[in-house]
């Protein structure tokens, strides 16, 4: 098969990727082992496709600088914070080292199981060391140590630095609990169940998760965005893109050793039965209405996911010990029909924000379109039946109510949206031109391919803004860059994160022509993209038009930090309009903003938490005393308290998670689910500064365009079509 025809055959997406230990955690999704033979040809399938130019971007022979790569990075997903890994151990593996290129390419997985069979004892090892100091007496908190906590670049510690790096983090885990309140009795027991839930989580990893991580190892040596996903998480990567999935519609998680439901999604067939509750504890699962129930008490998560989940039209039976009864109580059968559910979370949202009237003009109404992926189910895209999920779709129908409801502006709000479908990125930005380029994407070859906007008019021809930050990236870049380019809208926010390249998914079941699944799916870097006027967002992201302070060091986060990124470089612009120059207005823009932002109480604490946030990073540490840590604590809630009260006294919403915002010492499955969600709930629900200064910048360039017939004539040239801002 030609290079050409396999591109055209396989999905095109652009994402920043989830980590994939992420992916395996957070839904659960995990194979049993396959046999080594599946592992061999599996390894051989992917370094073919990455050492040949036909198919990657950039391939990479095998060479020594290359197993070494494969080495370091294999340590690093092991133990990138240099805590369970001693020296003894990293000079014992050297001897993999040059080998490890060669591993790959020959299918031999033996290496990499080795070194994860040592991983897995040595985390059993420091677990069983961390447990017992809890009843020792270390836990005086009067002196002046610090648990330097970031340690990436620290050399590997000998063992008896371990021990003493161990030591500091169990006392900062007890001093967290006794600020929060704790008494030792109830310190010592969250810890002990706490420290021996890691060793049960690390000693449920199989061969399988040892060669999916030394694969990705060889695939981030290659290309910072190529990742390999196993059988089971190219489908969670799938159903991340599509946001579907068939089973009962409920979020679970792990706490202890049983899977718990955490949400209950509304529509699904969990939600509609009205017999689960939040926190709900799912100890056995069955298939059909007859066949044998498994106790899954102890289970990987994404094993009991796997049970749970199956053809929307099964039955599944599920013994279920409810929220208020002790564990060990007579459980509940429920039977369910299992659905296809759509997962509504990642889905756009709107929402409208009234400005009020200024001195430079009247109240304007502002609609907001929330975008968090460009997801679009390619499965019931290619089926031609009309009902898939796309970001474009959603996009376009509360573009139609906000016609109908007048608004003023619209602000596309693509914050932290990590990418997704390059299709759906082309197709969005064609709501807001009429017709022409919106990417250049260049081929391994030097190849360029322009994908355009094809389809003559808009759904939306109006005022717009295209709000971003440094988590924007890959199709986010490519929408905010577009607009851009065309003058079409302002972009306002951060720099964004700079990925410009472009990957497909390439299923390796195709090549063996096997029946069922069992080598998975590689997402390969095959293009790199460029803007309708030749720029690349590559390394260095879309600059806003204006810009707030950045969240983050752009020396921290970002494609930049990859030290095998691609770097920026520019081609030839391509034919497109232009449909305003929004540079004779910045000025003004940039004016209104300073005083506005310089009054907004809400937009100063948010740049003040921000330069806390960040100069708290910088110190990679955090002090153990006690005094010291209390006094901070107070002066945290003081602060908070003290702006809930400014807060009444200037008329604002509150903050609904001041009240919840004290460390309670615990991680995420050691709260009670409903506290936890609480939390979550009242995290989305906080006042957006940002978002409502955007709405108010936008406004201000309606109003002075609508007030200056002279400056929006420069601004906006084309005074038919898109972007007829001056009404």
């Amino acid at each position: 098969m030609k290079a050409r025809h396999a591109l055209s055959a396989t999905v095109v997406v652009l994402a920043l990727a989830m980590p994939l230990a992420l992916m395996a955690r957070a839904a659960g999704d995990a194979i049993p082992a396959e046999p080594a033979t599946d592992h061999a040809t599996t390894s051989r399938l992917v370094y073919g496709l990455l050492s040949d130019s036909r198919y990657a971007y950039r391939p990479r022979g095998l060479d020594a600088s290359l197993s070494q790569d494969i080495f370091r990075r294999y340590l690093e997903s092991l133990d990138g914070n240099k805590l369970f890994f001693d020296a003894r151990d990293i000079e014992r593996f050297r001897v993999h080292e040059p080998r490890m290129g060669d591993a790959v390419r020959q299918g031999d997985s033996g290496p990499a199981l080795e070194i994860y069979a040592v991983y897995k004892q040595r985390v059993a090892e420091r677990v069983e060391y961390a447990r017992g100091l809890l009843d020792q007496d270390i836990f005086d908190f009067d002196g002046d140590e610090r648990w330097y906590y970031a340690r990436e670049d620290a050399p590997w510690a000998t063992r008896a630095e371990l021990d003493e790096l161990w030591k500091k983090s169990v006392r900062n885990d007890w001093l967290r609990l006794k600020l929060a309140g704790k008494s030792p009795d109830e310190i010592r027991a969250t810890l002990d169940k706490r420290y021996a839930n890691i060793a049960n989580g690390v000693a449920l990893l199989n061969n399988e998760d040892a060669f999916q991580t030394f694969l990705n190892a060889y695939t981030s040596s290659i290309d910072p965005h190529t990742d390999y996903f196993n059988p089971r998480t190219a489908g969670l990567f799938n159903q991340s893109m599509s946001l579907s999935l068939e089973g009962i519609g409920a979020q679970l998680q792990k706490q202890d050793d049983v899977v718990v439901i955490r949400e209950l999604i509304p529509g699904g067939p969990a939600a509609a039965s009205g017999k689960f509750t939040p926190g709900d504890r799912i100890v056995g699962v069955g298939q059909g209405t007859s066949g044998p129930m498994e106790d899954v008490v102890g289970w990987r998560i994404d094993d009991v996911v796997e049970k749970i989940k199956g053809k929307a039209g099964s039955q599944v039976r599920l013994d279920v010990v409810p929220v208020e009864a002790v564990l060990d109580s007579e459980p509940v059968r429920i039977v369910l029909t299992r659905a296809r559910i759509r997962l509504e979370e990642q889905a756009a949202k709107s929402k409208v924000i009234d400005i009020p009237a200024s001195a430079v003009g009247g109240a304007k109404r502002i609609g907001v379109i929330e975008l968090p992926a460009f997801y679009q189910d390619f499965e019931g895209r290619r089926s031609r039946n009309g009902d898939y999920a796309s970001a474009t779709r959603d996009v376009a129908r509360i573009l139609g109510e906000f016609r109908a409801q007048g608004m003023d502006g619209i602000v596309l709000d693509l914050r932290n949206n990590g990418g997704g479908s390059l299709n759906e990125a082309v197709e969005l930005t064609g709501l807001f031109i009429d017709t022409g380029p919106v990417v250049q994407v260049r081929e391994s070859g030097g190849r360029v391919n322009v994908e355009a906007d094809r389809k003559a008019g808009v759904a939306w021809d109006g005022p717009l803004a295209v709000l971003v930050n440094r988590a924007s990236a890959s199709a986010s870049e490519i929408v905010a860059g577009a607009i851009q380019d065309y003058g079409r809208g302002l972009v306002i926010g951060e720099t964004t994160f700079g990925k410009g390249t472009v990957q497909n998914l390439f299923d390796l079941d195709r090549w063996p022509a096997n029946e069922g699944k069992r080598h998975g799916q590689v997402k390969m870097t095959i293009a790199q993209f460029f803007l309708p006027g030749g720029g690349s967002t590559q390394n260095k992201g879309v600059v806003p038009d204006i810009r707030f302070p950045a969240t983050v060091n752009g020396s921290e986060f970002g494609e930049s930090t990859y030290d095998n990124a691609l770097p920026w470089t520019r081609i030839s612009a391509v034919p497109h309009t232009r449909y305003g120059n929004f540079a004779p207005l910045l000025p003004q823009l940039d004016a209104l903003h300073s005083g506005r932002v310089a009054r907004d109480r809400e937009f100063q604490w948010w740049k003040e938490d921000v330069a806390e946030f960040r100069a708290e990073a910088e110190k990679n540490y955090i002090s153990l005393n006690e005094a010291e840590r209390r006094a901070e604590r107070d002066r945290q809630a003081a602060k908070r308290q003290a702006r809930q009260e400014e807060r009444k006294r200037l008329g604002l919403a509150l903050d609904p998670l001041a009240e919840l915002a004290d460390d309670d010492g615990l991680t995420a499955n050691e709260r009670d689910i409903a506290t936890d969600t609480a939390r979550e709930d009242a995290a989305e629900k906080r006042p957006d500064p940002l978002l409502r200064e955007s709405a108010a910048i936008l406004a201000d360039a309606v109003r002075l365009l609508d007030a200056d017939r002279q400056l929006s004539a420069a601004v906006l040239p084309e005074s038919t079509g898109p972007g007829r801002w001056a009404r």
